[in-house]
């Protein structure tokens, strides 16, 4: 039986691009719903006239936000698979079948359209720190196996979609789904993508964007082991300040002159070997909670 495509298209001034995304993509999906993040010009217009379900954020809240949108909109029209793809037109709608294929034969929860897999005219930079960000990615989420971590070109089987929504308003959303399907144990694949780049594609400052996205990375990682990224070194940190004191007393006891910048750097260690710690905890706590609603609400 044909499975039921919805795609999500998440759209923010792209009244240029979004008819010919649109037109294009339907002739591979079932249903079309666009979330016009704030737009100030056209672009509602324009996707409601091509048949689209649009639904409008009075204000721009981001990528991550037109995410979370929808998802839940889509999931309530009751599909086999969502898939995402920009409405700038840098994604090629011709390969819908391709992104939707392993997860059709049942090879994958989750497929990536990989612009390093395929063709793409980005400019060096960018293709520089997209690779960046991926190999951060696999280090720290321990994701083996993907080459394009900031791919908005995804297929995802439905039912998992409640599982990786994002919480996450900017543009590391795509990484926050990453690290919630690594922690679910769903199976990522990627097929090649063509990614064609113009002059309006890129709406954000890319040292911002870039810098955003790594400390997400790495936040993500830290969110999960608290107690071991955070507790441990603030443990470690501890012992080298009571080592500190120690010697400060025994130096003390035999010269009778107290070492003013080794009480000092006790004294700085031992603060951050405790905030460390608090703050390892407080995170682990946190964790728990959300693990504990989370499970309730399923």
């Amino acid at each position: 039986m044909k499975p039921k495509i919805i795609a999500c298209i998440p759209a923010y001034n792209e009244e240029k691009y979004i008819a010919k995304v649109i037109v294009r993509t339907k002739k591979y999906v079932d249903k079309i719903i666009v979330c016009d993040d704030g737009s100030s010009d056209d672009t509602s217009l324009i996707a409601r006239e091509l048949g689209a379900i649009v639904i409008r954020h009075n204000e721009n809240k981001g990528y991550g936000a037109a995410l979370r949108t929808l998802f839940k909109e889509a999931l309530k029209h009751n599909p086999d698979i969502i898939i995402t793809i920009d409405a700038d037109a840098q994604h090629n709608p011709d390969e819908i079948p391709r992104l939707v294929e392993p997860i059709m034969r049942g090879e994958a929860d989750i497929v990536i359209g990989s612009r390093f897999l395929g063709k793409t005219t980005q400019p060096k930079w960018r293709i520089l720190g997209v690779k960046t960000i991926t190999k951060t990615v696999k280090t720290t989420l321990k994701i083996p196996g993907i080459t394009d971590a900031q791919s908005g070109f995804r297929a995802y089987r439905a039912d998992i979609v409640e599982k990786i929504i994002p919480e996450d308003n900017t543009m590391a959303a795509s990484i926050e789904i990453l690290a919630k399907a690594r922690e679910h144990g769903l199976k990522i694949r990627e097929v090649p993508a063509t990614i064609t780049t113009h002059q309006e594609a890129s709406k954000q400052n890319p040292l911002a964007h870039f810098t955003t996205l790594i400390a997400r990375a790495i936040q993500f990682v830290i969110e999960k082991h608290p107690l071991l990224l955070m507790g441990l070194p603030g443990l470690i940190l501890l012992i080298v300040a009571v080592v500190l004191g120690l010697v400060l007393i025994l130096e003390y006891r035999t010269t009778k002159i107290l070492d003013v910048s080794l009480a000092l750097s006790a004294f700085i260690t031992l603060i951050l070997g405790l905030l460390l710690i608090a703050l390892g905890l407080v995170l682990y706590a946190v964790a728990r909670l959300k693990q504990y609603i989370e499970t309730r609400t399923y």
